[in-house]
């Protein structure tokens, strides 16, 4: 059976017996993807530094049919994160982007805007400049994999919350008005609505540049966690990681 290649993101890697990895990818062709890369800690012509996690590779690989796993022959370099400079929180950041691409996205199901999106949110994820892509990744992922509500409308009573306050709590499935927010509910500044209306509309290129503090879209990119742990039913360990930045 011939090799197939497609272009693809490392998400994780696990040891496996005494020289292999059990490898997670994001992949353009097939989705998330998992494979077992034989001989990977020993084999530098194969596989060298490309299975280090966020690393974009080209990919060859065989998929046997009724194996769960398939066999991952070698991988180039397209681009790593460790061409940058790595600080905490720019290994945070990148943790969280291939943790919440490997707990929201299904097996094998191609997904070539959730794709695109890491690329370029990967692009420009810099040391010392992360809130920005950060909240672009977690505004369009939510939005994408479908869990993102109207940010303009109450779910509750369906009124209009444009220029009115806007409140969501782990337990709704959107936004609240006042009169229907919960106890010990946050509050999604209109700031932030606007933000993430102009995020929407435009590519991330067009955020990069001014300064992001840390509050900048805090109540958003709060949201956004809320919503994927919702259906995951998992605490996202980078969230908890993140949250330590000052």
């Amino acid at each position: 059976m011939p090799l197939k290649q497609t272009e693809a993101i490392v998400l994780r890697t696990y040891p496996m017996r005494e020289a292999d990895l059990l490898v997670t990818l994001f992949t353009r062709a097939e989705g998330k993807l998992r494979g077992v890369a034989r001989s990977a800690k020993k084999s530098k012509k194969r596989f060298g530094g490309a299975l280090e996690p966020l690393t974009r590779v080209n990919l060859y690989y065989e998929v046997r049919e009724r194996q769960e796993l398939a066999r991952l022959d070698a991988c180039d370099v397209i681009e790593s994160p460790l061409t940058s400079a790595v600080d905490y929180g720019r290994a945070a950041a990148l943790g969280h982007v291939a943790e919440t691409l490997d707990e929201l996205l299904p097996d094998h199901e191609q997904n070539d805007d959730a794709y695109r999106l890491a690329v370029s949110v990967l692009q420009n994820m810099r040391a010392g400049a992360i809130w920005m892509p950060l909240t672009y990744f977690d505004l369009w992922i939510t939005r994408l994999t479908g869990l993102l509500p109207a940010l303009d409308e109450c779910v509750a009573c369906g009124s209009a919350l444009n220029g009115s306050a806007a409140y969501f709590h782990v337990l709704a499935d959107g936004l609240l008005c006042i009169n229907d927010k919960r106890l010990a509910s946050s509050e999604l500044s209109q700031e932030s609505r606007k933000l993430a209306a102009e995020m929407f509309r435009a590519p991330i290129e067009k955020f990069v540049g001014p300064e992001w503090p840390r509050k900048r879209g805090a109540d958003l990119r709060k949201f956004a966690v809320q919503r994927i742990e919702k259906l995951t039913e998992k605490k996202l360990v980078t969230a908890t990681m993140l949250d330590r930045i000052d």
